[in-house]
């Protein structure tokens, strides 16, 4: 193959020194080429070439090959993944235009673009320090004179500059002169009377700050540039940026008005009607300073709980964002519903006062102006709900619930402790705010000794106790399912959770991500012990549920479908080697970190890992433990009374009702094989049933 695109090079290198194309004989090349492309030339560009016939394209005295290899030079100059009829195209203008575009600056007459001041001092300085340092790569002296560079004092740093605004003032004349020269090969931008689009304040300002910053900092690159005003913007004051944002504004009026005759100009245009008035200059941070400086009103907090948390946000300048709002709710329930009602008081006068200025503020704009405003109070009570106060949240009936209400959880011991203590600290320090109170309850718990603690320690268990009772009176009345087993993980953090959130200051966000984070870098051996304790819960849930599920009496199925156990019925078995091999894993209780859906993936994934000769030995063992099944199964239906049979009987016939037909009464070998038959489809059915709740 490199030896085939060597000979091709040198081929291509060869017929270049022979063949001296002119440029008329290019562009008949390139015309016959067009003439002879199939009329619907759709395909690529290679397809088509390799069907051209050469024979018809060549003239005068090129021959069929030197014109295909003509082609195939000219061809490098255009870019590909087209038609060929495309490249024919690019080519030509190509041909005629050699220097236009992008290969501009090859033309002999372009002026030559000046160094910045920094590549003067290094194409000054680069050969003396490879002189010093010959052991130097190319890297390491650009480091050391960049590093140069920016040391260099002020006074020599203006001999690099001038000198480069000196010859940028050249190349400027010497560009005008070469445009005015070649504007043939110039790329004129699209003419077009479309409107401009106004810019945004920033845009603005950075086009006005960007000369100043490079006057001042003529060698800066325009990323740096960028970073620096951007910067700038960011820490901009209000009153100077408003100046920006009226500049944008009228931009944006200019521009509408442009677009209103614009669209009179060309009626044949599709411009739409709201062309001009959906864009927008202004961000909504912007909108809202302007907002702010006309006069518009600020929106009251929706209600009394609102309004109490902003008050109270505003003197918790110390305090944790994400901690302000759980203090801000515990203090509003200390407060007397009398508070709580003059704090619904007051919102509801700020409320009516907040619609009178508002009502002013309208009268003062435009109409448009008044819809924009009217539209985002309508956004802003339509979608945000208003925050309800603990207060406000209305207990419901037992009826409307449909049973009795959940219990609470028990307080613990500190809060037994603070709620026994606070009223005594309001009492000997008055000037304590609620923010303090709590944190020096907080203090005296900690250093209260052992034996104190147990008292408040005790009155947390008998609280505790209370509401399990409750809650396991709740269940017999409900006749609940037994509680879902437990993953490893859930065991681990039920553990654990009382370390982290004292760690973590009661912030239970942060105390799960930081257990989640410790569970996932645990290794295996230290997970298997919760493990084993979450297969333990699953053979409690399971046993729990069997129970529940299996009379004492045999019990015909149900009408709503659930499978029903006889009792001193043999297990179905795994039916193939794949269920033995599941059964096997899940019995193990090595995948109860698991969610359910992501068990069955995990399953199916290792079954494909294992070797042909592993499923066989699976294989194996079902078809062993089939055969016992059927000899057990036998033996139970003949330890079955007359009775116990007809319900057996009743209750596999109720379940094969749509597929089957009912025996003949008097046929009693057919019963019994039919009984058989039944059995093991219905322990198919049992079998796909078991999967599920695994």
């Amino acid at each position: 193959m490199n030896g085939d695109r060597v000979s091709a090079n040198k081929e291509m290198a060869a017929s270049k020194e022979q063949d001296c194309w002119d440029k008329e004989d290019l562009l008949t090349l390139l015309e016959f080429m067009r003439a002879n492309l199939p009329p619907n030339d759709i395909g690529k560009y290679k397809t088509t070439e390799s069907h051209m016939e050469w024979e018809k394209i060549a003239f005068k005295d090129y021959t069929a090959e030197r014109c295909r290899q003509k082609w195939l030079e000219l061809s490098h100059e255009v870019r590909k993944f087209r038609t060929l009829t495309e490249l024919i195209l690019d080519a030509q203008e190509c041909v005629k235009n050699p220097y236009k575009g992008k290969k501009l600056k090859k033309h002999p007459d372009f002026p030559k673009k000046p160094l910045t001041p920094y590549f003067r001092f290094f194409m000054e300085k680069r050969a003396k320090y490879a002189k010093l340092h010959p052991e130097m790569s190319n890297l390491d002296l650009t480091k050391i004179l960049s590093k140069k560079y920016r040391e260099l004092p002020e006074k020599k740093k203006m001999k690099y500059i001038q000198e480069f605004q000196r010859e940028k003032m050249e190349f400027e004349h010497n560009l005008a002169k070469f445009r005015e020269d070649h504007p043939d090969l110039m790329e004129n931008p699209k003419q077009s009377d479309v409107p401009e689009k106004p810019k945004t304040p920033q845009q603005l300002w950075f086009n006005h700050e960007r000369k100043v910053y490079w006057k001042m900092h003529p060698d800066a690159t325009p990323k740096e540039i960028k970073e620096a005003l951007g910067k700038q913007w960011s820490q901009l004051p209000d009153k100077k940026r408003l100046k920006w944002i009226n500049k944008a504004l009228e931009q944006r009026k200019q521009y509408e008005d442009l677009m209103k005759e614009y669209k009179l100009r060309h009626p044949e245009m599709n411009v739409g009607a709201e062309e001009g008035t959906k864009f927008t200059v202004l961000t909504k941070a912007e909108r809202q300073l302007k907002d702010k400086s006309d006069g518009r009103p600020t929106k009251p907090p929706p209600n009394g709980y609102s309004l109490y948390c902003a008050e109270l946000m505003a003197t918790m300048k110390d305090v944790r964002s994400t901690e302000r709002m759980v203090l801000c709710s515990k203090q509003w329930k200390l407060l007397s519903q009398k508070e709580k009602d003059a704090y619904q008081k007051r919102c509801e006068q700020k409320k009516k006062e907040y619609e009178v200025e508002l009502h002013r503020f309208l009268l003062t704009l435009p109409k448009e102006e008044q819809q924009r405003i009217l539209a985002e109070e309508s956004m802003r009570t339509g979608n945000k709900k208003a925050a309800s106060s603990p207060s406000s949240k209305k207990p419901t009936s037992d009826a409307a619930k449909g049973g009795s209400e959940k219990p609470k959880r028990p307080i613990s011991a500190m809060f037994i402790f603070s709620e026994e203590k606070r009223k005594k600290l309001q009492q000997d320090q008055p000037d304590l705010s609620e923010n303090e109170l709590s944190r020096q309850l907080a203090r005296m718990w900690s250093n209260l000794s052992e034996k104190k603690k147990e008292k408040y320690k005790a009155m947390e268990k008998a609280l505790k106790t209370e509401c399990d009772k409750k809650q396991n009176s709740d269940k017999d009345d409900k006749g609940k399912l037994p509680e879902p087993p437990k993953t490893a993980e859930e065991i681990w953090q039920q553990s654990v959770i009382g370390d982290y959130m004292a760690r973590y200051r009661n912030d239970r966000g942060k105390a799960l991500k930081a257990m989640d984070i410790t569970w996932n870098n645990m290794e295996k051996k230290e997970k298997m012990m919760w493990i084993k304790k979450a297969a333990d819960d699953q053979k409690r849930y399971e046993r729990e549920l069997s129970e529940m599920r299996s009379p004492s009496t045999p019990v015909i199925q149900s009408s709503q479908g659930r499978k029903v156990k006889f009792e001193g019925e043999p297990k179905r078995p795994p039916m193939n080697g794949y269920q033995k091999f599941s059964q096997e894993l899940l019995s193990s209780g090595e995948l109860n970190h698991l969610p359910l859906k992501e068990r069955m993936v995990e399953i199916g994934s290792r079954w494909q890992r294992i070797s042909l000769a592993q499923k066989d030995h699976y294989k194996k063992l079902a078809e062993d433990q089939q055969r016992q099944y059927k000899l057990q199964l036998e033996l139970w239906l003949k330890s079955l009374s007359p009775q116990e049979k007809v319900a057996y009987k009743e209750y596999l016939s109720g379940k094969r009702k749509c597929s089957a037909k009912p025996a003949a009464p008097n046929a009693k070998v057919q019963v019994m094989q039919k009984a058989k038959s039944d059995s093991e489809e219905e322990e198919d059915d049992d079998d796909d049933d078991d999967d599920d709740d695994d």
